[in-house]
């Protein structure tokens, strides 16, 4: 059976784009190779410097973007997405870069109320991010690092102070972004996950929990800008090789029989179950007894979400009880990239079979329908166009 390489993401002391590009430096990546790849964007102005460093005792390396020539404007999604498409990276990094830049932009719409393509990057320091994203995910690339994994996140507490203003800890832009990931509060009255560390696990992540079974092959530690005493501010990467060909969890399924609701209300029924994160749902038709007909609605949802969901259950439906069971769960390794189409870009889901040796591409439904919308052409159309692109997708 053929191996497959896993990064576990140790995130004790939170995350930053910096502490990645150092962790993974640490690791064994070389900074002439990193450096060399990331003059695929194109940006003249930047350059990185590494230095070893202790935090809390434990050595560790610090990774420093030396910028001689800062972007001196707000960039917009849009401009960050033309920017990522026209550079000469692997096309799986240029999509992983994107979506992380997506994620933030969704989380600060949310925030601030306002639509995605008004969102203007600006006080990250938007090279700074450009260059912690991009190099996060070229160095994962450049590594072979084929899945990745995080523990529970240390967000740190307290206050931060924001173009917005003094804000609490984890700014609500990063409290969006770790949404459906378990959190936890440690340590200095400090920010220690930012927006862009956020941005980086909701995107690049399979799981958040224990360490997956692996054979250790090298730890890399990188080292925070903060240093405060008695605290070692770094993220620590562990990276190993897992043989085996799926990775699993725990998930729990909620089930009950419905034999005397009106099947309108189900639409609604649903659309507030994934609200609340549900990972499927289904509506079974069965025969009951004394010949009744009716419906088993079934919910899969992670262990951490079955209370709220439990509530919209009972809210939004006639049922007295529900069944829950416990279950392990097979799952192929599978990442989120983009491919672009004549219509614009359509994210895609790719797993990756036992042995390595194939791929499985599926389009993100709801970017076809988007682009169907938008567009007015039919749903078919969108969807034909998408798998000739995949056809020819480097899986």
């Amino acid at each position: 059976m053929t191996s497959m390489k896993v990064a576990y993401f140790n995130c004790f002391s939170g995350i930053s784009g910096d502490m990645c590009l150092g962790a993974l430096v640490d690791l064994g990546l070389p900074l002439p190779d990193l450096s060399k790849a990331l003059e695929g964007l194109r940006l003249p102005g930047f350059s990185l410097r590494h230095r070893r460093v202790k935090r809390g005792g434990l050595p560790a390396t610090k990774i420093d973007v030396q910028i001689e020539k800062q972007i001196d404007r707000p960039m917009s999604l849009g401009e960050i997405r033309r920017l990522l498409r026209a550079a000469r990276l692997p096309e799986v990094v240029r999509g992983q870069a994107l979506l992380v830049f997506e994620h933030m932009a969704d989380a600060e719409a949310h925030v601030h109320g306002i639509a995605r393509a008004k969102v203007h990057f600006h006080e990250l320091g938007i090279l700074d991010a450009l260059v912690d994203v991009v190099g996060t995910v070229l160095g994962c690339h450049l590594l072979g690092i084929d899945t990745l994994y995080s523990s529970p996140i240390n967000v740190g507490a307290g206050t931060v102070k924001t173009g917005h203003g003094i804000l609490p800890v984890p700014a609500p832009a990063t409290v969006r972004l770790l949404k459906g990931l378990p959190v936890y509060s440690e340590g200095p009255s400090r920010e220690l996950t930012t927006p862009t560390g956020a941005a980086l696990l909701a995107t690049l992540v399979r799981g958040a929990g224990a360490m997956p079974p692996m054979t250790m092959e090298a730890i890399g530690h990188g080292a925070g800008t903060l240093d405060p005493p008695d605290w070692p501010n770094l993220l620590r990467i562990i990276i190993g090789e897992s043989s085996s060909p799926a990775e699993s969890d725990r998930i729990m399924v909620l089930e009950t029989n419905l034999d005397d609701m009106n099947p309108q209300a189900y639409e609604l029924l649903m659309e507030r179950l994934l609200a609340q994160g549900a990972l499927d749902i289904t509506l079974t038709p069965v025969i009951m007894k004394r010949g009744r007909p009716g419906i088993v609605l079934g919910v899969l949802s992670d262990p951490a979400k079955v209370e709220s969901l439990l509530r919209v259950i009972f809210a939004e439906t006639t049922t007295l009880g529900v069944r829950i069971q416990e279950m392990s769960r097979r799952m192929l390794p599978r990442e989120m990239t983009e491919v672009t189409t004549k219509f614009g870009p359509v994210r895609v889901k790719v797993a990756k079979t036992p042995g390595g040796a194939r791929s499985k591409a599926q389009p993100e439904y709801r970017d076809c329908k988007r682009i169907a919308e938008q567009t007015g052409l039919p749903l078919r159309t969108v969807m034909r166009e998408v798998e000739r692109k995949l056809r020819r997708f480097p899986c």
